[in-house]
């Protein structure tokens, strides 16, 4: 009897490959926090806006922030409202996310993109003590960032 063989290939977290693809780029990072009261008026972390830098192939491309928006070097800028998530591989990574493209700008690749995937989060969890209201600190974070028709 020939034993059975396979390969286990993790699945993408969403239907990515339901969509054409019209860029797939990776993201060098920080995801910035800023230290707020709670409802219970402990200080905690909160997010407040992410900022990276889009590289395609070793060269820059164009940048992500707060909007979310992310802006090619061609002119072209969406922004995006998520629409689903789900959890990063570790503790220490931000979720995976899909997000629907709700504004566009300018002229260039990005003008038909429909949806923005965030996928292959590494890192950008801030963890420990907040120390005072209105405080910042920043968490780096990689990830791919796929635009979809």
């Amino acid at each position: 009897m020939l034993p059975f063989l396979f390969s286990l290939v993790a699945a993408e977290p969403f239907d990515v490959a339901a969509h054409p693809v019209i860029l797939s780029t990776h993201a060098e990072g920080a995801q910035l926090y800023e230290c707020k009261a709670a409802a219970d008026g402990a200080l905690r972390w909160a997010f407040r806006e992410p900022i990276a830098t889009l590289i395609v192939d070793g060269r820059t491309v164009g940048r992500h922030y707060a909007g979310p928006k992310w802006a090619l070097d061609d002119g072209s800028v969406v922004q995006g409202r998520m629409v689903g998530t789900t959890p990063g591989a570790t503790a220490a990574d931000i979720p995976e996310l899909k997000l629907q493209v709700v504004d566009r700008q300018g002229q260039g690749r990005l003008t038909e993109a429909a949806f923005v995937y965030r996928l292959h989060t590494k890192g950008g969890v801030l963890d420990g003590a907040c120390p005072a209201l209105g405080a910042l600190q920043s968490a780096p974070y990689s990830a791919d960032y796929v635009f979809t028709k």
